[in-house]
């Protein structure tokens, strides 16, 4: 039987016989339990009834979280000559063209975001194996993929999150710090459900959403009430 130090097995008992909570109960309970010696990222996981295989049931999209992810966001941009000043004037942490593609291609990942203008894809999509993986590919269904680069580098720096569904079909994303107002914490978790709700796609069958749940980086997870997180 795993042994667990005081403050998990603390935690544990504190979320001992509790699932399916509202989200206001879930955000209490993991803010108060998030007490590493660094500020915990608060974490979302939702399964759904999708299949991602199938391309009509490809979950994907973009959502601004009304209080920012508290997380200090490092955007790459693919451009060049007035673009690439515009998106540096952005505050865009890296710029290039082919110099940038031979930094990503050396394997030096160093952003969290990358921003591409359409005629940048040709060499952009010889890094498809690179940044796939890593959900890193510019896209023009998220917005990644754009001539308006100053818009799409201060969404980025703003606190935009990205999401995509996995092969289990499940979702998740980083929603704040365990250092945010519970308020905040709620309004963005909402913000980040309706935005997965809204992308809800053709092929879908059945029952959308399956479960939610809500942790902290270090601590257990608590499962939210589907019903009472999307009105229903």
């Amino acid at each position: 039987m795993a042994k667990y130090g005081k403050r998990t097995t603390a935690a544990r008992e504190q979320f001992a016989g509790k699932r399916d909570v509202t989200v206001e109960e879930a955000v209490a309970l993991v803010k108060n339990n998030a007490k590493a010696k660094f500020d915990e990222t608060v974490e979302i996981a939702m399964n759904l009834g999708v299949d991602p295989r199938h391309a009509d049931q490809m979950v994907r999209g973009v959502v601004a979280l009304p209080n920012g992810t508290g997380k200090t966001m490092r955007v790459a941009v693919f451009a060049r000559d007035a673009k690439a000043e515009e998106a540096k004037a952005a505050g865009a942490d890296i710029v290039g063209a082919e110099d940038l593609m031979e930094i990503v291609q050396s394997g030096k990942i160093e952003f969290d975001r990358c921003i591409a203008t359409p005629d940048m894809m040709p060499i952009v999509g010889r890094l498809g194996k690179v940044l796939g993986p890593r959900n890193l590919m510019p896209n023009p269904k998220v917005g990644t993929v754009t001539m308006d680069v100053k818009a799409a580098v201060e969404a980025a720096k703003g606190g935009e999150v990205q999401f995509k569904v996995e092969k289990a079909g499940v979702v998740h994303a980083g929603i704040g710090k365990a250092s945010f107002g519970e308020d905040k914490l709620i309004e963005n978790v909402r913000a980040f459900i309706d935005a997965v709700a809204k992308a809800k796609p053709a092929g879908a069958k059945g029952s959308y959403m399956q479960k939610i749940a809500l942790s902290s980086t270090m601590g257990p997870g608590i499962t939210i009430s589907v019903d009472s997180a999307t009105g229903n």
